[in-house]
């Protein structure tokens, strides 16, 4: 069974195909993310986020709480493969996207082709670290 085989029987499919299908090259990342999100991260509230700038959608949904007390907020995350090139410009494009409702920070998901996924998080604009 090919992966897209795979991809079309599996539960998230019908949620995804929108945009499985306008952005092909970004399809897999989208996938992987999305169900890491839902299924092992256990995001909740999560939707689509159209960024036709950076030619994907996003994943806008409610992380929740952490271990260190850390309280759930909303965040979006931006899906690309290990295989992809990415710029300050590409992350630009992103906010732009997103407009007015952009915030402070995106998380970008590095999907390899083992099924690991990475997290990242971007901020817009230079930020102090806190200490």
């Amino acid at each position: 069974m090919s992966a897209v085989t795979n991809m079309q029987t599996h539960p998230s499919y019908p949620e995804l195909t929108r945009y499985l299908s306008k952005y092909p090259s970004s399809a897999g990342a989208l996938f992987q993310t999305f169900n890491d999100i839902t299924l092992a991260q256990k995001w909740t509230n999560v939707e689509l986020v159209d960024l036709p700038n950076c030619q994907r959608a996003g994943i806008k949904g409610l992380r929740p709480s952490s271990d260190d007390g850390e309280l759930p907020s909303t965040c979006i995350v931006l899906p690309c493969s290990l295989a992809e090139s990415i710029s300050t410009s590409y992350f630009s494009a992103a906010f732009t996207s997103l407009g007015e409702s952009a915030p402070k920070q995106i998380y970008l998901a590095i999907c390899a082709e083992d099924s690991s996924t990475v997290y990242y998080k971007i901020s817009k604009g230079i930020v102090k670290p806190s200490i």
